[in-house]
């Protein structure tokens, strides 16, 4: 089967010929029928992320149809569509998981990193971490759903404790980083009642115009202070330093949350703009229960994905893209 491969950390994909994977026990054989590419492929492209599995299939925004399926597989049906998130394995057995919080487990496997993933025309995933997809959206409209759509829900998720309060008043969200995941929770906050303020990098008037569209009601640079005090922020952009500047953003007891899997180091800043019960937290992953209710939810919004289909040939010329800022959405390789 035709992949693109990383086989040394810091260098470009290789086009490579692999054998068709063949299902275990719990798992089901994919055709990849289309593949998001995610700022975190280019983290591990980059060696910003350790340890990968090499040589490695990236990806892990995957669309497939259900080709085969393994011995103890049940609930999924030949010819099936399924999408596949970052998530691809848990033990199910660690104090996480045995709590519900699977996306914290001890031993994980992520898929496009230690689990071969979508860069390729099959691949083979967890029964567990295969999701039924809402019909409505193309194979490549519905790939980013899969890690931006989910890691920006989890990310308002855990924002939600600071718009509770007065009811009626405005619930002003904060965004920096207008990418593939901005641009689909920005859609979801306008659902749910929410003003975005869109911070971009200082000058990009494209994206800017690019928020504005999607109904932000400001748009600026991360150098600027919005109009309006922000209930809450979230950081998608791997930039340590905004991270002070998004608390001088907020009201007090507001929160930022850093919806990224890796950010540069976070500078030194005065302690009275996180005083007055600012929060700051993470997020890390996903839970099923993310998945399920995210693409249940996205039709209902209803959440419409912007994506630049790709040839699989083309994933260096993809990642090279979304590295210097060049995509409006998302990249998304067709093999």
């Amino acid at each position: 089967m035709q992949a693109m491969l990383l086989e040394t950390v810091g260098t470009p994909l290789k086009a490579s010929e692999l054998p068709v994977p063949s299902p275990g026990p719990h798992q089901i054989l994919l055709k990849v029928l289309a593949c998001g590419v995610c700022r975190t492929d280019l983290h591990i492209v980059d060696g910003e992320l350790d340890h990968p599995k090499l040589p490695l299939v990236l990806g892990h925004e995957i669309v497939g149809r259900v080709e085969a399926v393994g011995s103890e597989v049940t609930g999924f049906t030949i010819g099936e569509r399924v999408g596949v998130p970052w998530l691809g394995y848990t033990d199910g057995t660690c104090p996480y998981c045995r709590m519900g919080r699977e996306n914290l487990c001890d031993h994980p496997l992520f898929t496009g990193y230690q689990i071969d993933g979508g860069y390729a025309a099959y691949t083979v995933a967890d029964e567990r971490y295969c999701f039924a997809l809402p019909e409505g959206y193309s194979d490549a409209e519905a790939a980013p759903l899969l890690c931006a759509g989910l890691i920006g829900y989890r990310s308002l998720k855990m924002a939600e404790e600071a718009f509770s309060g007065e009811p009626g008043r405005t619930k002003r969200l904060g965004i920096y980083g207008f990418g593939a995941a901005a641009h689909i929770v920005a859609q979801v906050a306008r659902h749910q009642g929410c003003e975005i303020y869109a911070f971009t990098s200082p000058g990009d008037e494209e994206a800017q115009r690019f928020a504005r569209d999607l109904g932000a009601v400001w748009a600026g640079g991360s150098d600027e202070a919005p109009p309006e005090l922000l209930d809450a922020a979230i950081i998608f952009a791997p930039v340590g330093a905004l991270l002070p500047a998004a608390l001088r953003a907020l009201r007090k007891g507001g929160i930022v949350v850093c919806g990224g899997i890796h950010m540069s180091d976070i500078p030194q800043f005065p302690y009275d703009i996180l005083w007055e019960e600012r929060v700051v937290r993470s997020v890390a992953n996903l839970t099923r229960d993310d998945a399920r209710e995210f693409l249940a939810l996205a039709p209902r919004v209803p959440v419409k994905t912007t994506v630049v289909p790709m040839k699989l040939s083309e994933a260096n010329e993809a990642l090279s893209a979304l590295r210097e800022g060049r995509l409006q959405g998302a990249a998304v390789l067709i093999p």
